[in-house]
Protein backbone atom coordinates (compact mmCIF):
# COMPACT_ATOMS: atom_id res chain seq x y z
CA UNK A 1 0.00 0.00 0.00
CA UNK A 2 1.32 3.88 -1.17
CA UNK A 3 1.06 6.36 0.98
CA UNK A 4 2.84 9.81 1.63
CA UNK A 5 5.86 9.68 4.11
CA UNK A 6 4.89 11.85 6.88
CA UNK A 7 6.11 15.56 7.09
CA UNK A 8 7.02 15.02 3.50
CA UNK A 9 6.06 14.94 -0.36
CA UNK A 10 7.81 11.99 -0.79
CA UNK A 11 5.67 8.22 -1.30
CA UNK A 12 6.90 4.79 -0.49
CA UNK A 13 4.80 1.66 0.72
CA UNK A 14 3.74 1.07 3.52
CA UNK A 15 5.76 -1.94 4.17
CA UNK A 16 9.06 -0.25 3.02
CA UNK A 17 8.74 1.89 6.74
CA UNK A 18 11.79 0.46 8.04
CA UNK A 19 13.98 1.02 4.87
CA UNK A 20 12.85 4.90 4.79
CA UNK A 21 15.76 5.21 7.23
CA UNK A 22 18.41 4.27 4.74
CA UNK A 23 17.29 6.14 2.03
CA UNK A 24 17.29 9.40 3.86
CA UNK A 25 20.58 8.77 5.10
CA UNK A 26 21.84 7.63 1.42
CA UNK A 27 20.35 11.57 0.67
CA UNK A 28 23.24 13.01 2.31
CA UNK A 29 26.31 10.38 1.11
CA UNK A 30 27.53 13.24 -0.72
CA UNK A 31 27.01 15.70 2.36
CA UNK A 32 23.96 17.95 3.69
CA UNK A 33 21.27 19.53 1.44
CA UNK A 34 20.67 22.92 0.33
CA UNK A 35 17.65 24.94 1.25
CA UNK A 36 15.71 23.46 -1.89
CA UNK A 37 15.88 20.26 -1.93
CA UNK A 38 14.75 20.80 1.99
CA UNK A 39 11.75 22.13 0.42
CA UNK A 40 11.34 19.58 -2.57
CA UNK A 41 11.41 17.33 0.12
CA UNK A 42 8.82 18.86 2.67
CA UNK A 43 6.58 20.83 0.20
CA UNK A 44 7.28 23.98 2.27
CA UNK A 45 8.23 27.35 0.85
CA UNK A 46 11.98 28.27 1.41
CA UNK A 47 10.84 31.06 3.33
CA UNK A 48 8.84 29.12 5.98
CA UNK A 49 11.95 27.00 6.46
CA UNK A 50 14.31 30.22 6.59
CA UNK A 51 11.73 32.13 8.97
CA UNK A 52 12.28 28.27 11.14
CA UNK A 53 15.67 28.80 11.54
CA UNK A 54 15.39 32.48 12.51
CA UNK A 55 12.82 32.06 15.15
CA UNK A 56 15.28 29.11 16.38
CA UNK A 57 13.52 25.74 15.84
CA UNK A 58 16.36 24.28 14.50
CA UNK A 59 19.86 25.28 14.18
CA UNK A 60 21.13 27.25 11.38
CA UNK A 61 22.47 25.54 8.45
CA UNK A 62 26.57 25.10 8.11
CA UNK A 63 27.62 26.65 5.07
CA UNK A 64 23.86 26.70 3.40
CA UNK A 65 23.72 22.73 3.75
CA UNK A 66 20.97 21.31 5.83
CA UNK A 67 21.65 17.99 8.09
CA UNK A 68 19.56 15.25 7.89
CA UNK A 69 19.10 16.10 11.69
CA UNK A 70 17.90 19.13 10.44
CA UNK A 71 15.67 17.91 7.83
CA UNK A 72 14.27 15.89 10.22
CA UNK A 73 13.24 18.31 12.29
CA UNK A 74 11.57 20.17 9.89
CA UNK A 75 9.86 17.36 8.90
CA UNK A 76 8.47 16.73 12.44
CA UNK A 77 7.06 20.14 12.74
CA UNK A 78 5.57 20.51 9.32
CA UNK A 79 4.30 17.10 9.96
CA UNK A 80 2.39 18.47 12.92
CA UNK A 81 1.76 21.92 12.37
CA UNK A 82 -2.11 21.34 11.11
CA UNK A 83 -2.64 19.86 14.01
CA UNK A 84 -0.89 21.47 17.15
CA UNK A 85 -0.34 25.37 17.51
CA UNK A 86 3.48 25.59 16.80
CA UNK A 87 4.56 27.24 19.97
CA UNK A 88 3.23 23.99 21.14
CA UNK A 89 5.33 21.45 19.43
CA UNK A 90 8.35 23.40 20.24
CA UNK A 91 7.56 23.17 23.77
CA UNK A 92 7.38 19.32 23.14
CA UNK A 93 10.38 19.32 20.96
CA UNK A 94 12.50 20.85 23.69
CA UNK A 95 10.71 18.70 26.44
CA UNK A 96 13.19 16.02 24.64
CA UNK A 97 15.82 18.47 23.02
CA UNK A 98 16.30 21.25 25.23
CA UNK A 99 17.07 24.49 23.46
CA UNK A 100 16.16 23.65 19.55
CA UNK A 101 18.81 25.75 18.34
CA UNK A 102 21.29 24.09 19.78
CA UNK A 103 21.83 20.04 19.35
CA UNK A 104 24.46 19.74 22.29
CA UNK A 105 21.49 19.18 24.74
CA UNK A 106 19.34 16.84 22.52
CA UNK A 107 18.98 13.45 23.99
CA UNK A 108 17.79 12.20 20.95
CA UNK A 109 18.79 12.58 17.64
CA UNK A 110 15.70 14.64 15.44
CA UNK A 111 16.41 11.81 13.14
CA UNK A 112 16.04 8.90 15.17
CA UNK A 113 12.98 10.19 16.42
CA UNK A 114 11.86 10.65 13.01
CA UNK A 115 12.86 7.13 11.59
CA UNK A 116 11.25 5.62 15.16
CA UNK A 117 7.87 7.94 14.24
CA UNK A 118 7.39 6.43 10.69
CA UNK A 119 8.04 2.93 11.62
CA UNK A 120 5.29 3.21 14.12
CA UNK A 121 3.23 5.93 11.81
CA UNK A 122 3.13 2.39 9.78
CA UNK A 123 1.62 0.37 11.83
CA UNK A 124 -0.81 2.62 13.25
CA UNK A 125 -3.73 1.39 12.02
CA UNK A 126 -2.79 -1.89 13.93
CA UNK A 127 -2.19 -0.88 16.95
CA UNK A 128 -6.03 -0.44 18.01
CA UNK A 129 -5.96 1.13 21.35
CA UNK A 130 -3.65 3.09 23.77
CA UNK A 131 -2.44 -0.03 25.18
CA UNK A 132 -1.40 -1.72 21.40
CA UNK A 133 0.14 1.91 20.70
CA UNK A 134 2.54 1.66 23.70
CA UNK A 135 3.45 -1.89 23.21
CA UNK A 136 4.39 -0.84 19.45
CA UNK A 137 6.88 2.47 21.43
CA UNK A 138 8.02 0.19 23.71
CA UNK A 139 9.34 -2.11 21.38
CA UNK A 140 10.77 0.65 19.04
CA UNK A 141 12.46 1.95 22.24
CA UNK A 142 14.06 -1.64 23.38
CA UNK A 143 17.33 -0.43 21.45
CA UNK A 144 17.20 2.96 22.76
CA UNK A 145 19.93 4.35 24.96
CA UNK A 146 19.52 6.62 27.56
CA UNK A 147 21.95 9.43 27.67
CA UNK A 148 20.31 10.73 30.97
CA UNK A 149 18.08 8.99 33.51
CA UNK A 150 14.07 9.34 32.30
CA UNK A 151 15.01 9.99 29.26
CA UNK A 152 13.36 7.21 27.52
CA UNK A 153 10.20 8.06 29.16
CA UNK A 154 10.13 11.16 27.77
CA UNK A 155 10.91 10.17 24.06
CA UNK A 156 7.82 7.63 24.20
CA UNK A 157 5.90 10.82 25.76
CA UNK A 158 6.56 12.64 23.17
CA UNK A 159 6.07 9.45 19.94
CA UNK A 160 2.82 9.45 21.58
CA UNK A 161 2.14 12.50 20.67
CA UNK A 162 3.13 12.86 17.57
CA UNK A 163 1.47 9.35 16.65
CA UNK A 164 -1.77 10.91 18.18
CA UNK A 165 -1.79 14.32 16.25
CA UNK A 166 -0.53 12.82 13.31
CA UNK A 167 -3.46 10.03 13.35
CA UNK A 168 -6.45 13.47 14.49
CA UNK A 169 -4.67 14.76 10.66
CA UNK A 170 -5.47 11.65 8.99
CA UNK A 171 -8.57 11.68 10.05
CA UNK A 172 -9.49 15.17 9.84
CA UNK A 173 -8.24 14.93 5.69
CA UNK A 174 -10.98 11.98 5.63
CA UNK A 175 -13.84 13.98 6.85
CA UNK A 176 -12.80 16.61 4.60
CA UNK A 177 -12.49 14.12 1.74
CA UNK A 178 -16.12 12.57 2.67
CA UNK A 179 -17.64 16.11 3.21
CA UNK A 180 -16.45 17.12 -0.26
CA UNK A 181 -18.20 14.10 -1.52
CA UNK A 182 -21.75 14.69 -0.04
CA UNK A 183 -21.25 18.00 -1.56
CA UNK A 184 -20.66 17.72 -4.95
CA UNK A 185 -23.32 14.92 -4.51
CA UNK A 186 -26.07 17.93 -3.89
CA UNK A 187 -24.37 20.17 -7.17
Amino acid sequence: MEWIIPGTVLTAKKDDAVYIENQFNSMFLGGGMVLSQVAGITGLEPYTVQNWVKRGFLPPPERKKYTLGQLCRIININMLKNVLPMERICGMLSYINGHLDDESDDIIDDSKLYFMFVRLAAHYRVMHNTEGRDAYIDKELESYAEPVPGAKERVKKVLCIMLTAWASAQLQSAAEKMLNEIEGERK
